[in-house]
C-alpha cells in the first residue's frame, strides 16, 4: 500500500527535524552559534488522472485531476545568520561583532576559516589566537610587559608599551564578508569555510563600507530562541506521531484485505 511508504518518508523526515532542533538546543549557550531548521518539499506525484486533459469527446476538460503524492523529502537546513544578543565578558580579548562580518582564522595548513566567536586569548608568543591557538588575522602579536590592551569599533588594537604614557598601535583586526553567509559550511569548532554558495570573501575594516562593528570585553551570544525551538519540538513531535498512525492504518487495512481472500 503507498500509504505505508509515503508516512514512511513523513517519519525520516520529521526525525531529522528533531535533530536539526535538538542541535540548536545543545548549543543554546554555544558563543556565536546560529540557528539551523529543516527545510522540506513534496516528493513527485503519480498523476492517475491528469488536470486539464480531455474528459470527452465533446472537447470538455477536466477541471481537477487525481495526483497522488509520494511524500516529503529533506531540501537543506539552512543557517539564520541573525545577530545574536551581547554579553559582556570583562575580558580585554573577548570581542563581539555588531552588525555585519566574520573574524578570519589562520589554519595550521594554511588555509582560512571563519567564525562569529570573538574568545580570543594569547598565545606563548604574545599572539591574538582562538580556543585553538590559531592566529585571528592579520596576525597581531602584543609585546611582553605592555598593559592596557584596547581594541577600538573599527578594531584597532592597541597597548600602552613600558616606560611609556601614550598608547601604542599595534595592528587592525579585520572582518570578512560573503555575498551568500548561509552558504557557507560548518567544520566545528564554531568555524565556516568558504563554498562555491558563499561566494568569494571580501575583506574589509570594522565599522567601514556596511562591516559590523567591535564591540571589545562582549561576547556574541547564540541566536537560539528557547521557546520557539521548544514549540518547534512539540510540533515535530506531534508529525512523527501522526505519521506512525498512518502506517499502523494502511497495515489494519491490508491485513482486513488479506483475511478476505483466506
Amino acid at each position: 500500500m503507498r500509504a505505508l511508504y509515503t508516512a514512511a518518508t513523513g517519519m525520516a523526515a520529521q526525525e531529522l527535524n528533531v535533530q536539526v532542533i535538538s542541535n540548536n538546543i545543545a548549543n543554546l549557550r554555544t558563543t556565536g552559534y546560529k540557528k539551523q531548521r529543516a527545510a522540506f518539499q513534496d516528493l513527485i506525484y503519480d498523476h492517475v488522472r491528469r488536470v486539464g486533459a480531455q474528459a470527452s469527446t465533446q472537447g470538455t476538460i477536466m477541471p481537477v485531476g487525481i495526483d497522488l503524492g509520494g511524500g516529503v523529502k529533506t531540501v537543506g537546513t539552512p543557517r539564520q545568520m541573525s545577530q545574536g544578543t551581547l554579553s559582556q565578558t570583562g575580558n580585554d580579548l573577548d570581542i563581539a561583532i555588531r552588525g555585519e562580518g566574520f573574524f578570519k582564522i589562520q589554519m595550521p595548513d594554511g588555509t582560512f576559516q571563519y567564525t562569529r566567536d570573538g574568545t580570543f586569548q594569547m598565545d606563548n608568543m604574545g599572539r591574538i589566537v582562538n580556543a585553538q591557538g590559531n592566529p585571528v588575522q592579520p596576525t597581531i602579536t602584543i609585546p611582553q610587559n605592555s598593559a592596557g590592551i584596547t581594541i577600538n569599533a573599527q578594531g584597532q588594537v592597541s597597548v600602552t608599551l613600558p616606560g611609556q604614557t601614550t598608547p601604542t598601535v599595534l595592528g587592525q583586526i579585520s572582518l570578512t564578508r560573503f555575498i551568500n553567509k548561509a552558504g557557507l559550511q560548518p567544520v566545528g569548532d564554531n568555524n565556516f569555510k568558504e563554498t562555491p554558495a558563499s561566494g568569494p570573501f571580501q575583506d574589509g575594516i570594522a565599522n567601514l563600507d556596511g562591516f559590523g562593528d567591535m564591540q571589545q570585553s562582549n561576547l556574541e551570544q547564540a541566536n537560539v530562541e528557547v521557546v520557539s525551538e521548544i514549540s518547534d519540538l512539540i510540533a515535530a513531535q506531534r508529525a512523527y506521531e501522526m505519521n506512525a498512525k498512518v502506517i499502523s492504518a494502511a497495515d489494519q487495512m491490508l491485513q482486513s484485505a488479506a483475511a478476505l481472500f483466506r
